[in-house]
């Protein structure tokens, strides 16, 4: 049994947690809650086979993230966490160009061909959207994916928290440090006092920049800001699917009329975390094109949290160089909640020397590290 210390308690390191305590070990995880943590504010998207991106490492993670999620459902019921947050409710990708339409109809029957966990593809004629959605626009066909589904970012943390201390985790709230020992390796400081770990895993998201530079550390992630629309409805939203118009913006049911819509892409912040009239009309300009049937509805929060990216956009995880036996990962992005569960399972395998885990190397740590 080894003492695991995870830095950073977002979906990635709750992950994390949940997989190694599983596997025996002793894991405690230190999370300062900061304010914008992006778990808090995401609503997830797990539709991710039908996205223009063409680079293919990110494409095979998010398809891989988005298989794993029916064996992580099971193996957190088998611990009767049955509120996860996460639902199978399809996803509805809209469009009001015939030629958009169809190219997103060839892609998608293309993926699916070795993607079997994307089920049945269907064209939706304008009249079909109206019957299943009466609060979107009129002008707009679909296409739908039967096996896209949506996910509460914080019921699915809170979930694989009480999962992991079911296994004997610990979590503590507060600020970690990290302090370089006279032999250049990494403690960690809480309440001034060293937290003994056989392993370290950092996880922070998009304070690990921070963490780093106070070790000398060049860690290049940075935050984008994300604000995203709560509203109140009295539609019946229980089986909506997820909704993708044009653009980059989505719209998220949950049960009890509830909508969550969203969301701004915001660089070179400096994690402030106003809501801005800016982000603002670039929502609701956007939401009650696409969906004017939603004029009416109660707005009742607007959530903001902060998204780690990278300067390739592309997720790292793996060993810290030049350090024994620390770990991060890192760079996730808008793709969250699509891979932080798989990440943390992976990383678990890593860090449990396991032979099948190879495909790291296409998301090495160390193109992230210096300057």
């Amino acid at each position: 049994m080894k003492q695991i210390v995870i830095i950073g308690g977002g979906i990635l390191g709750s992950s994390t947690a949940f997989h190694l305590s599983q596997q025996g070990h002793a894991v405690t995880v230190i999370d300062e809650n900061h304010r914008g943590k992006a778990t808090h504010a995401a609503a997830g998207i797990i539709c991710p086979w039908v996205s223009k991106r063409r680079n293919q490492a990110w494409y095979q993670l998010v398809k891989a993230g988005a298989a794993y999620y029916p064996q992580l459902m099971k193996n957190l019921q088998m611990l009767n966490q049955t509120n996860s947050g996460y639902k199978k409710t399809g996803a509805l990708w809209l469009h009001d160009r015939e030629d958009n339409l169809m190219d997103t109809y060839g892609r998608a029957q293309q993926k699916r061909l070795d993607a079997p966990e994307m089920g049945r593809v269907s064209l939706l004629s304008p009249k079909e959207v109206q019957s299943h959605i009466p609060a979107l626009a009129e002008r707009f066909s679909g296409v739908f994916i039967e096996g896209g589904a949506r996910v509460d970012g914080m019921a699915l943390n809170r979930s694989l928290q009480q999962a992991a201390e079911q296994h004997g985790a610990v979590f503590l709230k507060g600020r970690a440090d990290l302090r370089r020992t006279a032999s250049d390796q990494l403690q960690v400081i809480y309440n001034e006092e060293v937290i003994p770990s056989d392993e370290l895993v950092v996880t922070n998201g998009a304070w690990a920049k921070a963490l780093g530079d106070s070790i000398h550390l060049t860690i290049q992630v940075a935050e984008q800001k994300a604000q995203i629309v709560h509203l109140q409805t009295n539609h019946d939203t229980a089986n909506w699917p997820v909704i993708m118009p044009p653009g980059p913006q989505y719209l998220l049911a949950f049960e009890n009329g509830k909508i969550v819509a969203g969301s701004t892409h915001e660089d070179n912040t400096q994690f402030n975390p106003a809501v801005t009239a800016g982000g603002m009309n670039e929502i609701f300009s956007g939401l009650l094109d696409y969906a004017p049937g939603l004029s009416e509805a109660e707005w009742i929060e607007t959530r903001v949290g902060f998204r780690p990216v990278v300067p390739h956009y592309l997720p790292v995880f793996g060993a810290l160089p030049e350090f024994r036996n620390v770990w991060l990962a890192n760079g996730l992005g808008s793709s969250g909640l699509t891979t932080g569960p798989y990440i943390g399972y992976l990383l678990s395998e890593l860090i449990q020397n396991r032979q099948h885990v190879d495909n790291n190397t296409l998301y090495p740590v160390s193109s992230i590290i210096g300057d």
